[in-house]
């Protein structure tokens, strides 16, 4: 097994505004609203964190927590977001492991049901998560899939 990191960003807030651009580099949402996120969460105003894994000093993986993830179902909350394994660091449980340690840890918190939206089949199934509905994309002509964690 490698020796990788995981992190929550209350355990190392000095890599926020690296985050903030790892994020936004895989994702290209404003590094603006990344920061935003992860200060109510540094400042204790919401539980909805941000989990990382790293190797070294270098962020691998990464995922985080928002109300809603762009998508027609506001009852439907929270959302998993922007989940991230650099490529050459995929099918070594990076993910699977992050998925687990943010279900414990909003679990903890009496946060539960989590939910994910997602393109992928067949991914989430193999770490609890259950297919639900379809969700309407904000500005997306496809509908996306919609998985709960209970």
């Amino acid at each position: 097994m490698n020796d990788y990191t995981y992190i929550t960003l209350r355990q190392r807030q000095q890599l926020k505004k690296r985050a903030a651009e790892w994020f936004h580099s895989k994702w290209g949402i404003s590094q603006e609203a990344y920061l935003e996120c992860m200060e109510s969460y540094l400042n204790n105003e919401t539980e909805y964190g941000w989990y990382l894994c790293l190797d070294g000093n270098r962020i691998i993986g990464g995922l985080g927590v928002i109300e809603n993830d762009f998508h027609d179902r506001k009852d439907l909350t929270p959302n998993i977001c922007a989940v991230y394994t650099e490529e050459v660091y995929r099918c070594k449980g990076i993910a699977g492991h992050l998925l687990t340690m943010v279900v414990e840890d909003l679990k903890s918190k009496g946060v539960t049901p989590v939910y994910l939206v997602t393109d992928h089949t067949g991914f989430y199934e193999r770490y609890g998560w259950e297919f639900l509905c379809m969700v309407q994309g904000d500005d997306e002509p496809d509908m996306a899939r919609m998985y709960i964690h209970k």
